[in-house]
Order: structure tokens, then sequence, then C-alpha cells
């Protein structure tokens, strides 16, 4: 795909508009923060009076930005080194008042020339969902916001009241779930729910639907937002795939609806539950491409920790009208579903990249309807009991040479992320190979906090 510069710029008389809502709303200190190979928040932070700077000429960081590890080694390549230097651009249409004199922006990498970097995530989501509007079709996306909440020590919390899914569990914190579900809301993120999930100290957050660039800008709004209540109540929140050994596991399910010129593709057609032959192309390409793609999704030294059979983390490549040990879940439109049918994909965790595996989940299933997939069987039972349910690879080595191989993978993201995405998670394989469960979960428990 060209790499055109589609992040729009503000200049004149809207960007001195934009600064200024920003001023009346007592912000002081801008932040711009990008998301790199290793599923971790990376950010640039100047006064307002340099926002405009920010946002049209960039910040300078090195390119090296794009191979950092999550246990801060850099991941060298031929082409990623010390030498060189990127603009960091903040998106100021973008941009979030988040409490205490600060706003947050997404930020995108561009060369000194002005031009977009293959490497960046997000520009490339940008491209990706381009894509997908030039075939016609319109996506929207939706989020679950998974967390273990800690003491300020890291330590677990004690399991006195606590029930998956329990009132009880929810009013224990219920000062944090209230200035949470405000917080969240004044940001700007409009909450569908919160629970308290099956894990000592968990919950969970679902985000509204929403365009998958905006979606994608929500998780890391959303993080920051979490965490940041979690502080002003003396806790901690983890974003790990397995905060603790032998607990629980955080996901980052993903929900995809698709339409064609306002009509859905996943509801009101003659195939099975209501799909139209694109919306099963489309699943279709999402199961085939899974095998593939999974180092995308869930390619951390921690995500085989959480793919377990039995966890409902989606560890079997098939899909099923709402089975939730599917990859693929399907929910159907029906009375329950007030934004209409859509497609879960489970297998995510939060050590990814969410603008590579919003992309990602885009692309497999713009695959599938070019291709014209064959939608394969329904899995109908638990995918443990059906043999024709193929499980995905779970060691990690395994899954990143699936996804160096993947030719459908490198179509979608492009050879500059696939290189860096696999070099990130490739020292993970290399330098974790030997460590014990417990000290990986401890050594990781807050990469992915902000």
């Amino acid at each position: 795909m060209p790499l055109t510069d589609p992040m729009p710029v503000l200049t004149g008389a809207e960007l001195t508009a934009r600064l200024a809502d920003l001023t009346g709303n007592g912000v002081r200190v801008l932040v711009g923060s990008v998301v790199d190979m290793a599923g971790v928040a990376r950010a640039k932070t100047v006064p307002l009076r340099r926002a405009a700077a920010f946002h049209v000429a960039g910040m300078g960081a090195s390119p090296s930005w794009n191979v950092f590890c999550a246990d801060g080694a850099i991941a060298f390549t031929d082409r990623l080194g010390v030498v060189g230097d990127l603009r960091l651009r903040a998106d100021l249409t973008a941009a979030r008042v988040v409490g205490g004199g600060y706003a947050w922006a997404p930020a995108e990498f561009f060369g000194q020339d002005g031009e977009p970097y293959a490497p960046c995530a997000r520009g490339q989501l940008r491209r990706v969902q381009a894509a997908v509007e030039a075939a016609g079709l319109s996506a929207t996306v939706g989020h679950e916001l998974e967390f273990v909440l800690t003491g300020p020590d890291g330590a677990r919390l004690p399991e006195r009241h606590w029930q998956p899914y329990g009132l009880g569990a929810v009013m224990e914190r219920g000062g944090f779930a209230a200035d949470l579900t405000e917080a969240l809301e004044e940001a700007g993120l409009p909450v569908e729910q919160l629970h308290a999930e099956y894990g000592t100290g968990q919950f969970e957050v679902s985000l509204a639907p929403a365009e998958p660039l905006a979606s994608a800008d929500g998780v890391v709004l959303g993080r920051l937002v979490i965490c940041r209540v979690a502080r002003e109540h003396g806790l901690l929140a983890s974003f790990s795939p397995l905060p603790f050994a032998g607990g629980a596991g955080n996901g980052a399910h993903l929900h995809l609806s698709l339409e064609q010129d306002g009509v859905p593709l996943l509801s009101g057609g003659s195939g099975p539950h209501g799909l139209t032959p694109q919306g099963a192309s489309a699943i279709a390409g999402i199961v085939r491409g899974l095998p593939g793609t999974l180092g995308v999704f869930a390619g951390s030294a921690l995500s085989p920790l959480r793919l377990r059979p039995g966890r409902w983390s989606g560890v079997f490549a098939c899909w099923g009208l709402e089975n939730r040990e599917a990859a693929v879940r399907l929910v159907a439109a029906t009375r329950g579903t007030p934004h209409g049918a859509n497609v879960e994909l489970k297998c995510v965790d939060p050590s990814a990249n969410v603008y590579l595996a919003t992309a990602a989940l885009l692309g497999l299933a713009l695959d599938g309807i070019a291709r014209g997939a064959e939608l394969p069987p329904e899995v109908r039972v638990n995918p443990v009991q059906d043999p024709s349910a193929e499980l995905l690879p779970r060691d990690q080595p395994a899954v990143l040479d699936a996804l160096a191989a993947s030719g459908t993978a490198r179509r979608i993201l492009g050879d500059e992320v696939m290189a860096a995405l696999l070099a990130v998670r490739r020292h993970e394989a290399a330098a974790y190979a030997d460590t014990g469960v417990g000290d990986l979960a401890d050594r990781f428990r807050f990469a992915w906090s902000v």
C-alpha cells in the first residue's frame, strides 16, 4: 500500500482554536505516545506552548524506538540501529484531556523529510483501514480491556469477598469503579460496561465500538486512564497476559463488524446464522490466517502461558456461534446485541501492539472477502471435544516462525513492520527461554501498564 500522509494537520485558525480549547480545559502539558512492537507505550512530553511544533514538525526520536523491547533491550536490525532520526508527530485532532493539567494525543512516526515512516504501527493501521474503505466496506471495532489490580507494591490483593463476576467484588472496589467510569467518560471514552472478571482483582471494561483507528487510540487512552485512577486509589493495574503465576490471564478481545453500503455483512444473509457470502468469507479469512498471524495477536514471551484450553482464551483456530473457547466467536444479531452482529477475536492479549492487532484482523477479513474464502465448518461444542478443531501454536519460537513464513501477514503489515516485530519478539524468545513462569510473570507484570 502507498505511504501517503493521511494524518490530518491543523493549521491557521483550526490549530489556534484547538490549542485555545486545550488551554480552556486547564491543559498545561501535552504528552504524545506511540506503541512499539513489544506493545509498550512510549511517549514524548512538551509544554502546551510547544504543542503546535509537536503536531506539525514533530519531536525527534531514534529509529531504534521501533525495536525497543519490553525488558528495555534494543533488538537492532540491519535497518534500525543507532544512526538516523525520526519525527514523532502528535495528532491534535485526536487529543483528549486526561486531568492534572495534561492532555494526551496519539502520535505517529515520520521521516525528517515529512514522509510517513513504514514501521509506524498507527500509520500502518491507517493504510489498512484505507484499503478496507477502498474495497467499498466500512468496519467498526470494539475493544475489551482486562486488567488485574494489585497493591501499591505489585502484590496480589487479598481474596476476601472476591467472586468471579460478583456484585460483592465490584462493591469492594466501588469507589475505584465509580471514579474509573466517570474518568473514562470525561476522557471521551464511552463505557459499554464494567464488571469484575474471573480472577482475583481482575476487571474488564468494554469500550463503545468505533471506526478502527479511533478505537485503537481508545485502548491506549483507556489504559492511561485506568492506571491513573488505580494509582489515585493506592493501587496498580496490570495489563500483562499473566500477571501472576497460577492466576487468571488478561485478554484484549477485539470485536469486528463489517458493512457494505450500510448493509451488514454478518447478518441478514442466507448463510449460517444469517451470514452473507462476504461475511462468511471474512470469517473464513480470519480463521485460516490465525496460525500465521498469532505472533501479532499474542506473540510475547508471556502469551503462551495464557493460551491454554479451558481458559476461554481462544486457543483453537475455529469459529462458532457464541463459542467462547473458539478463537473466533460469532455474536449474532439479536435483541441482545444492540450494535448488531460481530465477530470476537479471543486469542489476542494486551502485550500485542493494538494498532497492528487491529490492522491484522481487518487485513485477514479483507483477504478472505477478496479471495471468496470458503467458511470452514462451525464448531458447535467445546473445541477440545472436536477432533477437527486445530490448536494454534503455543510455543513462542513456533509462533514466530509461523509469522515469518506468513505471506498474508507480510502483505497486510509490510516488510518493515514484520522485520521489526520479529526482531523484538525473537529477542524475548531467546532471552527468556529458560525463565520460570513465576519469574517471567514478576518481570513483566507492569510492562504494558501506563
